[in-house]
This record gives C-alpha cells, sequence and structure tokens, in this order.
C-alpha cells in the first residue's frame, strides 16, 4: 500500500475509533462471566477488586499501547508491533492469536449470548439467531465502509445507553439481602488466593478489546493524537461502565443464584422488573450484542488483512475491493467464527481465550522497552507516563494470571500453546516468498 493510498483510508476519527473500542470490550465477558468467577470467589468486596485490577491493568495495557500505536501507526496491532521488534515469526503469531482467538473466539461467544438472549424475546431458535445476526452485521461491513463507521457509532451510542439506564435501575432496586462490598478480612483473603486470580481469566476476557484502535490504525486520521487519546478514555469509561454493571448484579442476585449462570443479565434484569421486563431487558441486552460483534468484525477483519496480505499463499485474502473494504478478510473472519459456533462450551472458550491473548498482549508490552532501546533518539508525540512503572504492573499482573491458569486449568492453557504450534506450522508453510512487514 503506498503512502497515498494509505492517506486516502484515514477516515476514523476519535468518535468512530473509540466506538470500535468500546463495542470490542463491552459484550459476552461482562454479561456471562460473573457467573463462573463465583464459582472460585463469593465475597461481595473480592468480586468488585477482581474488576477493578482487570481495569487497571487494562488500563496499562492501554497506556503502553498508545506509545506501539503511535510508533508504527497501521493496522494490525500486535502483527505489526511485534513483526517489528521481535521477528516476522513472532508478529505472524500475534497476528494468528488475534485472527483465530482474539476476534472468532469473541465474535463466536457474542453471537451464542446474542440467540440466548434473543430466543427469550423472539420464539426462534437460539442458533438460527446467532447466524442471523453474524450474516447480517457481515453483510453491512462488506458493503461500505461510510456505513460500516456510521453503523458501529451508532450501536455504541444506544449500547452506552441502555447500561446507563440498567445501572440505575440497580441502584434504585430494593435488594431483599442485600451483599455487602466492604472490605473483610474474607475478602482480602480471597485476593489472595489462586481462584482470584483464575477468576481473573475471566475478567481479562472481558476487557480483552481495549486495544482495538491498534488493529485500525492505517485509518484512523491523525493517529498520533487521535489513538492514545482513544484508548485512554474508551479503556477508562469501559472500566468504569464494568464495575457499575457488577455491582448492579451483585446486588440484585443472590450468590447462590448466580453459580454457573451464563445470562446474567437476563438474570438481573428479572429479578428488578419481572417476567416481562425481564424479556424486555433480555432484547436490550442482545442489541448491546450487536454492538460487539459489529465492531470485532470492523477491528478483526483488519488484522486478517495485515496478516494474509504479506503472506505469499494466502495474500489474496488481504487484498481490498474496488471501494477499498476488507471483503475477503472479513468473509475469512466470518467463516472461522462459524466453525467456533459449533462449540457450546462458554466456560472453556473464555478461559482458553484469555490466556492465548494474554500471551500476544503480554509480548507487545514488553517490545515497549524493546522499541526505546532501538530507537533512542526518535521523538515521539506520545510516550508512556509513569514509564516503566505502568508497563511493568501490566507484564507482572499478565505472568502472574498466566501462571496461575497453567497451574489450575492446564487444558485451557495447553489448548493456546497448541493454537501456537499451529500457527507456527502454518508460518513456515507460507515461508516462501514472504514480503517484509510495512515500515514505520
Amino acid at each position: 500500500m503506498t503512502p497515498s493510498t494509505e492517506d486516502a483510508l484515514r477516515q476514523v476519527g476519535f468518535a468512530t475509533a473509540t466506538s470500535v473500542i468500546i463495542g470490542n470490550m463491552i459484550g459476552t465477558g461482562v454479561f456471562t462471566s460473573l457467573g463462573f468467577q463465583v464459582l472460585e470467589t463469593t465475597d461481595g468486596f473480592a468480586l468488585l477488586a477482581l474488576w477493578a485490577v482487570g481495569g487497571l491493568i487494562a488500563l496499562c495495557g492501554a497506556l503502553s499501547y498508545a506509545e506501539l500505536g503511535v510508533a508504527y501507526p497501521h493496522s494490525g496491532g500486535e502483527y505489526v508491533y511485534l513483526s517489528r521488534l521481535y521477528s516476522p515469526l513472532i508478529g505472524f503469531l500475534g497476528g494468528w492469536i488475534s485472527m483465530t482467538v482474539g476476534f472468532a473466539a469473541p465474535i463466536a461467544l457474542a453471537a451464542l449470548a446474542f440467540g440466548k438472549y434473543f430466543a427469550t424475546v423472539v420464539d426462534v431458535p437460539p442458533f438460527a439467531a446467532s447466524v442471523g445476526v453474524l450474516a447480517i452485521v457481515a453483510l453491512v461491513h462488506a458493503t461500505d465502509l461510510a456505513v460500516a463507521r456510521r453503523f458501529q457509532v451508532v450501536l455504541v451510542v444506544v449500547e452506552l445507553g441502555l447500561i446507563l439506564a440498567f445501572v440505575v435501575a440497580g441502584a434504585r432496586y430494593d435488594a431483599p439481602t442485600p451483599l455487602s462490598f466492604a472490605p473483610t478480612t474474607t475478602g482480602m483473603r480471597e485476593v489472595l488466593e489462586p481462584g482470584f486470580a483464575v477468576s481473573l481469566i475471566y475478567v481479562s476476557f472481558a476487557f480483552s478489546g481495549w486495544n482495538a484502535a491498534g488493529y485500525i490504525a492505517g485509518e484512523v486520521k491523525s493517529p498520533g493524537r487521535t489513538l492514545p487519546a482513544t484508548l485512554i478514555v474508551g479503556t477508562s469509561a469501559v472500566a468504569l461502565l464494568y464495575l457499575l454493571l457488577n455491582w448492579t448484579f451483585l446486588r440484585t442476585i443472590p450468590i447462590a443464584e448466580l453459580g454457573g449462570v451464563v445470562e446474567v443479565g437476563a438474570l438481573s434484569a428479572r429479578a428488578m422488573f419481572g417476567e416481562m421486563g425481564g424479556r424486555l431487558m433480555s432484547g436490550m441486552i442482545a442489541m448491546l450484542l450487536v454492538a460487539t460483534i459489529s465492531a470485532m468484525v470492523m477491528a478483526g477483519s483488519r488484522v486478517t488483512e495485515a496478516v494474509t496480505k504479506d503472506l505469499a499463499r494466502l495474500r489474496i485474502i488481504g487484498a481490498r475491493s474496488a471501494n477499498q473494504v476488507p471483503r475477503n478478510a472479513i468473509l475469512l473472519q466470518v467463516g472461522i467464527t462459524l466453525a467456533l459456533l459449533l462449540t457450546n462450551s462458554v466456560d472453556r472458550v473464555m478461559t482458553y481465550a484469555g490466556f492465548t491473548l494474554n500471551i500476544g498482549t503480554l509480548l507487545a508490552v514488553i517490545a515497549v522497552w524493546l522499541r526505546r532501546r532501538r530507537e533512542p533518539g526518535r521523538v515521539l508525540p506520545y510516550r508512556i507516563p509513569g514509564f516503566p512503572v505502568v508497563p511493568a504492573f501490566f507484564v507482572l499482573a499478565s505472568l502472574w494470571t498466566l501462571g496461575f491458569v497453567l497451574w489450575e486449568r492446564p487444558v485451557a492453557a495447553f489448548t493456546g500453546l497448541a493454537t501456537l504450534a499451529l500457527g507456527i506450522a502454518i508460518y513456515w508453510w507460507d515461508s516462501r516468498g514472504r514480503v517484509a512487514p510495512p515500515e514505520g
């Protein structure tokens, strides 16, 4: 892609880029993971601490990614950063994680959750609803870039309005047996137990998407200013909303009824509004998930495009249509997602996805040190505030979580490592004729 072509593509402003981050983050994880967290952690303070810690980790990651995005403002996220700062193989693996786990798995889970919520409102098979919403969103994004951008912004505005209304209703709800959120000895002890680290994987999955602006960086206007603002504002806003949402869930649903429940939002809505009100809120939550699916299709297809256009045998997938839509990448993304829709184990997929995604983001944040060492004299319009404490906190928290998952959930961890092994095999299969990664 020539510089003039790339400049012509830079049509995404702050509002759209921030909506992509918010849409990528708010989705399946926050509406489904609490039921699995209470299997490991039951204290109100510890459960909210999970989301506070998860938000802090995500914000530290966002602050770090902002520097990488400003240094290398090309679409592709980890693929671009890891290719430049490690090696083409490590870069491919970062892109491979994003293609197969980072987007396809969450899109599949969001579509499955949409089907379950939508089926409580309209009498349709949940799986049919899941496939239907995926097809509609893919059609919108495969048609026209401007339409897709407007579609995404409108969805996120509606999404934020519904969440705030839900939180206000929760604050007005008179809980019969309110859960205490005050710090206690029990709560502090649960924070230090292995179950807290395992639950943090669910939280990290819910927060995945804070780095989404990097995936569309090649289309962002004035990336030196827009990317840092988008990453920081989007991540901070979602962290606050997550705390409020989980506070609402916990004060409206008894802990004893939460364990293993997927449709946490619907359960909370029924408690507050009764059966009919619960059905209405379920429909609204289903609409929220459309924003998530849309944002992930938009960002994920750009990663697929960035990775495949540098391959010898799969380069056609990275080609854009005459009106500059990455249609082939969108179709591949949807195809992988449809295959994953056949998997119905939300718990297992979330743990596997959370573990594998942590590997990619961990390597990217570590790459900040590599960038500064290799380009010591390069002046950027943004540098990480609080360096090196901010990225170091992210790295240590990620290593701590990954270690506990390896110990407590070895099957999910080794499935993630097997995904990396498959990526290595595909890389060597396609090693002939690979072009250099984009220059920054």
